[in-house]
Formats: structure tokens, sequence, C-alpha cells
């Protein structure tokens, strides 16, 4: 294990995953600038300095409320994998994998969290990952329904909507924004019919796979993790109750996304009537949140605002500067409430978002016996409750 320099610049050479990343940011942002280049900066600052607090804390108030929910849903998934706990505790865990995507380079969010369940609830590397696998699916997906009911909206309602998204500025990021969606829609499809499919003959092809690698040590951890791994995808893809339940959650957060977007353009004064206001907050935030799912730079950084502001500029009166403006406030606002609820999972957990990345990446890459070795220095988790919550038993209620 290395410390907290360039975890494996030995090994893997100049072009780690954190150098490449943090040079993708720096590269995003010179685009930006270049994108925005006539574009006032001053007047930039000006809007977001005039705009009404009192709207900016209804949006902080909107996106706090959806932290919870976020808690709530990850326990939908895992309970459907038989892992159930409690929404205090998975909220504490997302906020963490959240900070861990915005602090610390190259994305290690998903290691974080999957970290922290098999440290702190002891569920198995493997399985946590799946869980995060579904989550992200059914995240595409809501972002997805949400950006293709506002494009509906807005054609239907104005016939020049569809040549303005699909000229100028607008256009490469909507079309990565309609592939992201249109993968992620097929994927789910294929994922509910593979997982209805005949049962016993997946059962016979993980158990010839198996056979294969049999005596091969680390070719049967590789094999046992990613069985495990799509079985607890399939038993969520078997349960429409939870296939209902999740997706329903995933719209419900994703709503209230957008709604903080919208209340940032409110308060800087857009001008827009209700209607206007609502559909191109959504596509905005949809297309924004589609372009950040490419691993080009650090937290989306740049990726968001670009998107965002091509968007409200190419559908509306408004101005660039405007425009520029309510995606920074939006994207600072809601980066500022992860940052503040990671902070309260560091403390209340005990777990700093760069130690769990590198132990999480470790258990990802050295399997069951650096898992092991992963998380001896934590903790042991014990049936008793301790002061950060993580020492109940895994099928304990909400925290």
């Amino acid at each position: 294990m290395t410390n907290g320099d360039d975890a494996g610049t030995t090994n893997r050479g100049f072009l780690t995953q954190r150098r490449l990343m943090l040079g993708g940011t720096v590269l995003v942002v010179a685009g930006l600038l270049v994108a925005f280049r006539d574009v006032e900066f001053d007047r930039v600052v000006g809007e977001m300095a005039a705009a009404d607090p009192w709207m900016l804390a209804a949006a902080v108030a909107v996106y706090t409320v959806s932290w919870p929910l976020r808690g709530r849903r990850y326990g939908d998934v895992l309970s459907t994998t038989g892992h159930p706990l409690g929404t205090g505790f998975l909220t504490l865990a997302v906020f963490l994998s959240q900070t861990a995507n915005l602090v610390v380079p190259a994305r290690a969010g998903d290691a974080v969290r999957a970290y922290v369940l098999q440290a702190r609830r002891d569920v198995d590397y493997p399985a946590g990952f799946a869980s995060l696998a579904v989550e992200r699916g059914f995240d595409l997906a809501a972002i997805a329904v949400l950006g293709a009911a506002a494009t509906a909206w807005l054609v239907v309602g104005d016939a020049t909507a569809l040549a303005a998204l699909t000229t100028g500025d607008t256009q490469t990021a909507l079309l990565g924004a309609v592939t992201v969606a249109a993968v992620t829609l097929i994927g789910g499809v294929l994922t509910l019919g593979v997982a209805n499919a005949n049962r016993s003959r997946s059962r016979r092809f993980g158990r010839r796979l198996r056979e294969t690698v049999a005596g091969r040590p680390r070719l049967q951890t590789v094999v046992d993790a990613a069985l495990d791994f799509a079985a607890d995808i399939a038993v969520v893809a078997r349960d429409p109750r939870a296939v209902a339940v999740i997706g329903g959650g995933s719209l419900l957060i994703w709503s209230l996304d957008v709604a903080t977007a919208v209340l940032v353009l409110a308060a800087l004064d857009s001008g827009l009537a209700v209607g206007p206001l609502l559909a191109v907050g959504t596509l905005a935030v949809s297309v924004g949140n589609l372009a950040k799912v490419l691993p080009l730079s650090q937290g989306g950084v740049g990726l968001y605002e670009a998107a965002f502001t091509g968007l409200v500029v190419a559908l509306t009166p408004l101005g660039a500067s405007l425009a520029l403006a309510a995606a920074v406030v939006d994207h600072a606002l809601k980066n500022a409430v992860t940052l503040v609820g990671g902070g309260v999972a560091v403390a209340v957990l005990g777990i700093d978002p760069s130690t769990a990345a590198r132990r999480g990446s470790d258990v990802d890459a050295g399997g069951d016996a650096d898992a092991t070795a992963a998380t001896a220095t934590e903790p042991p988790v014990t049936g008793e409750a301790r002061a950060d919550g993580s020492g109940e038993a895994t099928s304990s209620p909400d925290d």
C-alpha cells in the first residue's frame, strides 16, 4: 500500500489515473474559458452577487432534502440483495463517497462506499460494488426520462425548440447526452431480459466457468467476484416491486436536483415563465449530469457548466453571462452541500475519504486476501452500537 502520493506510480508509470484526471480537469476548464471568451466575466460575477439570498437558501434546503432520500434509495437496493441497512448510516456512506468524488482524484467514490460497507457493515466488497452499479443505472435512467419529458414538452410548445437543440454549440452536448441515455436504457432492458431468462442455464454457465478456472487462485477470485456481482444485479432486476420502488425513488431524487437548479435560475431573476423555466431547467440539469458521466474532469467541473449554459442560451432569450452564472452557482451550491455532508460523515464514521479510497482500490485490485488486510486496521464490527453507529448488526433498523 502507498502513502498519499500517487499510488502505484512506480508500477504503472507516469500516466496514472490520478494524473490523467487532474490533466483532464485542467484541459476541460481551459476549454470552457476559450468557449466563453466573449463572455464578460465581471457580468457573470455581478449576476451571482445580485442573486436573491432567500431563493438560494430555498435551493440549498431542497437539495439537502434529497440526501436522506439517496440513503433510503440505496437501502432499498441493498435490501433486495440481502443486506438491509439503516438510512442514517447509508446517507453518511453516500455523502462520504460523493465527497471522495470531489476531493480525491480519479473519482474514487465507488471504491470508498464499497469499502465503508465492508469495513463497517461486513458487506462483501463485490456486493457493495454491484449495489453501486444498480444505483448508477437507475440514476442514469431517471435523468434520461426527465430529459426526454422536458424535450417533449419544449418541442410541443415551440416548434423551433428542436432546431435550437440540434444546431450550434448545444449539438455536441445533446448528442453525448442522448448517447449515454440510449446506452443506459438499452443496457437496462438487456439486464432485465437476461435476469429473467432461463436461470438453470445461467447456473450451468457459472458452474462451467468456475470449473474452467479451478486450480488458478487469482482467476478463481476474479470469476467468483464477477459471478457474485452479476447475481446481485440479477436479484434486483427480477423483483418488479424493487424496480418500481428504486425507480420511483430515483425520479424523486433527480426531480429535487432539477428543482434546485430551477430555484437558482429564479434567484438570478431569469424572468422566464414557470412552464419554460421548469422545462429548460430540467433539460439543462439532465444534459449537464449526463455530460458529467464522461470521466474527463474532477467532479465533472467544466463539463456540467458548459452543457447547462449551452442549453439555457439555446432555448431561452437569456444571455450567456446569466446562464453561466446560474450553472456555476447551481453546481457550486450542490458541491458545497456535498462537502458539508461529507465532513459530517468523516466526523461520525471516523473514516477519511483519501484513506478509504486507497484501501478500497487495494481491495479491488488485490482480491479477498488484500480485503482482509485493508480492513484489519478499522475498528472491529461487534454486536454493540458504537458512537458512530457503525457497530450495529447488519439487519438493524434505520439509524
